[in-house]
């Protein structure tokens, strides 16, 4: 029997959901990053000890909020430098209806905005946003950005160090401050979808709620900004990627390859709506297009494409070529390889992935090479292929998949 562990999977899932938000609301009410941390992280801990006796609440997230609180009060008053009133004024606001679950939205902007102040360094900016918007750990954060646990940890620490210490509001700017913001925020959003489409640890593909989520702060900040085309862009490649959910794992969990993926399942609303943002976007852009609207032109080539077999390859490494003008990365560089591979073959392929550099330890790039090897029938070097793949990769769903592929080398390819 396996349903005592489904359920308390599922209810961590509740949990890690809301706790994000929880999160955003309490650092608004607390004023202090680490205290509200804090509580939220004993008020999870509750709810994991609690749930399980009496039950889901039918708010968890007002639940965990009014929990919350109450933990922050505690930790406020067990801080002998806090003066006794910066408690208390804590405890009057603690909620006595759900009006505080209302607002959770904007609070998600607010700490959105938080994390890309232009006071703080790029890096971490979008560090200390996965950190708290994701709710990764410090050692997943700091595979996402490819640096050392150590050095990411002290990276988050003096973040909200100098939050605190420069007193960077907690709140959506004023109109004429959001374009210098944009690109900071857009790029804390992609890395939020990022961990909702394709979950960095765990036992699930996908973190559906994480990606939802992702959609719906890219649609505020195209709300704030309708005619940048950095907003354009990224509101477009998050929901052609998004519109491919429902056909991205089959019934047990396990992850669906495109090419495998049932296309009727797609959102075809999503798929027309992010088509007219990419043609409005490329024309506000003519000299030097914005790398999201590149990256969704690419996403299109696939959505637009009626089976795999007519998707545009040629089109694809086209506009892989561009991508490269305006964002030129390894992890870009292995995505055009890969399209390389199906245009012109797996030779290619492999010698356009073998040529990418320092993406030597990434699971997606050993694993591309695992999988080219293979079309060339070369079964030994891909079953070592496949092994480092299975070694370097992190989520479980995905290892279980590099495995079975890994089995099924030297089958008969099905005609």
């Amino acid at each position: 029997m396996t349903e005592p562990d489904d359920g308390h999977a599922a209810l961590v899932r509740v949990v890690r959901d809301e706790g994000r938000r929880v999160l955003a609301t309490l650092i608004r009410t607390v004023g202090d990053w680490q205290v509200a941390e804090d509580a939220v992280a004993d008020a999870v801990e509750r709810a994991l000890a609690t749930w399980p006796r009496t039950g889901v609440p039918e708010q968890p997230r007002a639940w965990l909020i009014v929990t919350a609180r109450r933990c922050a009060v505690d930790l406020l008053r067990r801080e002998s430098r806090r003066a006794e009133k910066e408690a208390s004024a804590v405890e009057m606001h603690l909620p006595g209806d759900d009006r505080d679950v209302d607002t959770i939205d904007d609070d998600l902007l607010r700490l959105v905005f938080t994390c890309c102040h232009p006071a703080l360094e790029p890096p971490a900016q979008v560090a200390l946003a996965l950190r708290t918007l994701c709710g990764l750990n410090t050692e997943e954060v700091a595979r996402a950005l490819l640096v050392s646990e150590a050095t990411m940890s002290k990276r988050i620490t003096r973040t909200k160090q100098k939050i605190a210490r420069a007193a960077i509001p907690y709140r959506v700017p004023a109109a004429h401050e959001l374009p210098d913001r944009l690109l900071t925020v857009a790029a804390t959003v992609y890395f939020l979808f990022n961990e909702g489409y394709s979950a960095t640890s765990g036992d699930a593909p996908l973190r559906g709620e994480l990606a939802a989520e992702a959609v719906r702060l890219a649609r505020l900040v195209h709300a704030l900004l309708p005619d940048e085309p950095t907003a354009i862009g990224l509101l477009a490649l998050l929901l052609l990627q998004h519109s491919r959910r429902d056909a991205r794992v089959d019934a047990e969990g396990r992850p669906v390859l495109l090419a495998d993926q049932d296309r009727d399942r797609w959102h075809d609303d999503e798929i027309v709506e992010a088509v007219a943002l990419i043609g409005r976007g490329l024309r506000r852009c003519p000299e030097r297009p914005d790398p999201y609207l590149v990256q969704a032109a690419i996403a299109a080539c696939h959505a637009l494409a009626p089976s795999p077999d007519t998707t545009d390859w040629v089109a694809v490494v086209s506009w892989y070529d561009v991508l490269l003008t305006v964002r030129d990365g390894p992890v870009e560089r292995l995505n055009r390889a890969v399209a390389i591979g199906e245009r012109d073959g797996p030779a290619a392929g492999l010698a356009a992935v073998d040529a990418v550099e320092n993406l030597e330890d990434h699971a997606p790039w050993l694993a591309s090479r695992a999988v080219l090897l293979a079309r060339l029938g070369r079964t030994g070097e891909a079953d070592d292929a496949f092994g480092l793949a299975i070694t370097a990769e992190t989520n479980a769903a995905r290892r279980d998949d590099l495995r079975r592929r890994r089995r099924r080398l030297g089958e008969p390819t099905p005609t």
